[in-house]
Formats: structure tokens, sequence, C-alpha cells
């Protein structure tokens, strides 16, 4: 315990938040707080970049952040990162990842068995292994 603690101990709805996040990862994550809807993280702002160089280079004729949003069941949704049209006129959509939560695995793959649409899910590769995209084709 530190002199900061006794001078400035958590109020009860701080150890009761404390409490409910500490054995569960995903949730102690999630304390955190999440950007606002329509806002990038930082891997969907590079992705957006390379994008719009697609799009420069002619192979991509389209794309919108959160553009979509897909009913997979009664009051569940999957809405992809982006959605994308291709110079052929296909359209795909895009899920940016740092790393998987097991419910966003289930939706993308619930969602590519429902709708005629290409599922990509990209994630950045490291500068030590060359950098770019990674690609997962659902």
């Amino acid at each position: 315990m530190t002199l900061q603690d006794l001078a400035f101990p958590p109020t009860s709805q701080e150890r009761a938040a404390s409490l409910r996040h500490a054995g569960n990862p995903k949730r102690r994550m999630q304390a955190l707080g999440r950007l606002k809807t329509g806002q990038m993280n930082k891997a969907e702002q590079a992705y957006a970049q390379h994008l719009e160089t697609r799009k420069r280079a002619g192979e991509v004729l389209w794309y919108r952040f959160e553009g979509l949003k897909l009913r997979l069941a009664d009051n569940t949704f999957y809405s992809p990162d982006f959605a994308v049209m291709l110079a052929d006129g296909s359209l795909e959509c895009h899920e940016v990842k740092g790393f998987w939560l097991d419910d966003a695995r289930v939706k993308i793959k619930i969602a590519a068995d429902q709708y005629p649409l290409r599922f990509i899910a990209v994630k950045a590769k490291a500068k030590k292994d060359g950098g770019g995209w990674a690609i997962e084709e659902f």
C-alpha cells in the first residue's frame, strides 16, 4: 500500500469495479474504455490509409468505416470495420484485429455463412516481419 492509497482510498464503487474485473481479462480490458462509435483505433486508421492507397491504385472503388450492420439473429448484429467495394464491383467486409476475442470470431463466421459477401480479417504484421497485413478469409 502506498502513501497515495492511504491518503486517497478507493471509493466503494471503485472497489466493486475492481473486484468485478479482477478475474476476467476480457472485462478488465473493456473496463479501460472503448472508442465512441465511428472512431477508429490506430490499427483501423493504418488500414484506412492502406485502403486509400489501394483506391488511388484503382484496386478499390469505395470503402466506408462501419458502413454496414448485418443482422445475425434477433437482437444480434455484426458491423464489420470496413465495407469495401473492389474495382470489379464485388463487395467485401474487412475486420481489423489486433487480437481476437471468441465472440468476435464467432460473429464473423456466422455472418460469412449467412451473407453472400467475402469476409476478411486483417492484422498488422510486425515491422521485423516485413510489415504489411496478415489476411484471414472466412
